[in-house]
């Protein structure tokens, strides 16, 4: 510890509460190893210990199967009925233990309708010393699991759904490990508390006597000595519990299942085409998305800025959202009928949606209908044989990336939706991630459907776009098409189309832009007054200094006054911002325009050949529904 450290008055602080727990149990311990009868031979000592470690287990046994669910619907919705829940499961806590026994006393006393059906039996027998353990301890597991399955992505759940899990198996198999941490926390103080109680048992049930009711009459009738039996016990137990709670924890964070020899790997086949027909409209909230396509080739993506409403679109063609978005089909297969867990499909989330607990091996077998055979293929293929055994703790962004891929494809999926699968990853290791992808599915020739707000990525890995902006769709087309001629400014800033702009045909054919510009364009298809728009590439923007002789110049060529609004060096190129007017700045190669600084006086020369112009235009999407015929709805 370094000097600020040693002067720090928190380690003392801890010290002393430290000293203070630990000093009972120092001396304890001294009297228990000088005092010669302890009172370990009592005929009752054992069988109340006995009826204390029954009842502790039995009500953290209880308390585990109906407390763990209800701490998942506790942490997985919200309202007023789930709060008045809360402050329910609260209420053994705030309660005095005494408190607690008595209202058990209303409900299961030998005079209530409840103690008589049972013949009074439930207040004197081992039974009522559950029912005291159980109230008292239940807010513990409730509480400390609520926290944990809080603290759980719910995309887990939905990557389950999507690999084929009903409601029960996700639960079971992917939300509980994921919060098994705080589960088994929340056990050991169930437990510890169960083991522990006094007021409530005695209270609701005297006979037979727990350890600790046995451990008040000792001390009531011979003192401290007749308590050092049943304490040293009960200080056992104690460290067993919590003993046994880690070595179960150590235990569990080292298991690795043997993988054995993987199976033969097995190409998959090559699946019937599915393009995509949806028709979406939903609301989440105040927002609402509204976005139909029917697409024509196997490859779609769907580009947008954040909170455009791409990943809730995504969700929606999965099903997590259910029916109620509209119709949806794959190929001509009508599915939103169809649970999310039987429309086949795979599905990789933003940040991958891999489970913690499994291994790389156990990951791409998740899926209910995996093929192991088809798996090892996938394994291979994305490099990571070698891995198998590893959590997703101990892999790279990359490698993760890839284990989801693999996870999805392992069922041989009718669609492959992919939510964002790159955002995360480091320049380098996209960039390659991309070209797998690419060759991945050229190689499944699985209908994939991509959310990005990357236009390169777009444009690398689809043959169709879609850009969408606040739940609503601004072009749709062929990749190709829509890159080549954007039907606004906004949509060519999302693409990434650089100095594309609004514009008037004039009487002469020539373009009159912002601040009354006139540019020379081919504009012989357009009428006078036609509104347009114009693009020209960065590199056929020629800037100078005034009055330099302008490369290229001559007959027909527009030279314009301008001023130098910024020079960026990009690591690989000189990028140049030259303003024609306020709303009209030009992108160009600025590499020879060393000297000059923002502000500067410029001359800018575009050939007329160089602008492409065309109309602008409204997109309006009607589209016909696919045949029913196999729509899916009989399941």
């Amino acid at each position: 510890m370094g000097r600020g450290g040693a002067r720090s008055p928190l380690p003392w602080l801890g010290a002393l509460l430290l000293v203070y727990l630990g000093a009972p149990i120092v001396y304890f311990l001294y009297r228990l190893a000088t005092t010669p009868a302890r009172g370990f031979h009592d005929p009752g000592l054992f069988p109340a210990f006995w009826v204390s470690l029954q009842g502790a287990t039995i009500a953290t046994a209880v308390v585990t199967i109906l407390g763990v669910p209800l701490a998942y619907v506790l942490a997985r919705h919200r309202g007023p009925i789930v709060a008045v829940l809360g402050v329910l499961v609260m209420v053994p806590l705030a309660v005095p233990p005494v408190m607690s026994g008595i209202l058990l006393i209303y409900l299961d006393g030998p005079y209530t309708p409840l103690g008589q059906f049972f013949g009074g039996r439930l207040t004197t027998s081992l039974i009522g010393v559950v029912l005291a353990q159980t109230f008292v301890s239940a807010p513990f597991l409730v509480v400390t699991s609520r926290a944990a399955f809080s603290a759980v992505d719910p995309t887990l759940g939905n990557v389950a759904a999507t690999l084929g899990h009903g409601r029960l198996g996700r639960f079971l198999r992917a939300e509980v490990p994921a919060a098994a941490a705080g589960i088994r926390a929340g056990m050991v103080l169930t437990w510890l508390r169960a083991f522990g109680e006094y007021g409530a048992t005695i209270v609701q049930a005297y006979h037979p006597s727990s350890l600790n009711i046995y451990t008040y009459i000792q001390f009531a009738s011979t003192g401290l000595p007749g308590t050092i039996a049943p304490t040293a016990l009960a200080l056992g137990v104690a460290a067993a519990a919590v003993a046994v709670s880690r070595l179960v924890v150590v235990r569990y964070r080292r298991r690795r299942h043997d993988t054995g020899a993987l199976p033969v790997p097995r190409q998959p086949d090559i699946p019937a085409p599915s393009p995509l027909y949806f028709d979406v409209n939903w609301r989440l909230g105040e927002f609402r998305l509204s976005v139909a396509h029917r697409a024509e080739s196997l490859r779609l993506a769907v580009l947008g800025p954040s909170g455009s409403g791409k990943s809730v679109l995504l969700r929606c063609l999965a099903g997590l959202y259910g029916r109620g978005p509209g119709p949806v089909a794959y190929g001509e297969r009508r599915v939103e009928a169809i649970p999310i867990e039987r429309r086949h499909i795979g599905y990789v989330a933003q940040g991958f949606g891999l489970f913690p607990h499994l291994t790389v091996w156990e990951q791409v077998l998740f899926a209910r209908d995996a093929d192991p055979r088809i798996a090892a293929y996938w394994l291979e293929a994305l490099r990571l044989d070698g891995l198998e055994r590893r959590l997703p703790s101990e892999l790279s962004g990359g490698q993760r990336q890839r284990v989801a891929m693999a996870q999805a494809l392992s069922r041989s999926p009718d669609v492959l939706l992919l939510d964002e699968p790159f955002s995360a990853l480091d320049t380098p290791v996209k960039v390659e991630l991309r070209r797998e992808l690419r060759q991945l599915q050229r190689e499944a020739a699985v209908s994939t459907v991509l959310v990005t707000h990357d236009p390169e990525e777009a444009a690398l890995l689809a043959d169709e776009v879609i850009v969408v902006i606040d739940g609503h769709v601004l072009q749709q087309g062929p990749t190709r098409d829509v890159y080549d001629r954007p039907c606004s400014p906004v949509v060519a800033d999302l693409l990434g189309v650089r100095n594309v702009f609004a514009a008037e045909v004039t009487d002469d054919g020539r373009l009159r832009c912002d601040g009354g510009i006139l540019l020379r364009a081919p504009t012989l298809a357009f009428a006078r007054g036609t509104s347009v728009l114009w693009r020209v590439r960065p590199d056929d923007v020629h800037v100078s200094a005034p009055h330099r002789a302008q490369p290229g110049a001559g007959a027909g060529i527009d030279v314009l006054d301008a001023r130098l609004d910024d020079l960026s060096w990009l690591g690989t190129r000189v990028e140049a911002r030259v303003a024609l007017a306020p709303g009209l700045v030009l992108e160009a190669d600025g590499s020879h325009l060393g000297g000059l600084v923002a502000g500067a006086p410029v001359q800018v020369a575009i050939s007329p050949e160089a602008l492409r112009v065309w109309v602008v235009r409204e997109e309006r999407v009607e589209l016909a529904a696919p045949a029913t015929a196999g729509d899916g709805r009989s399941g």
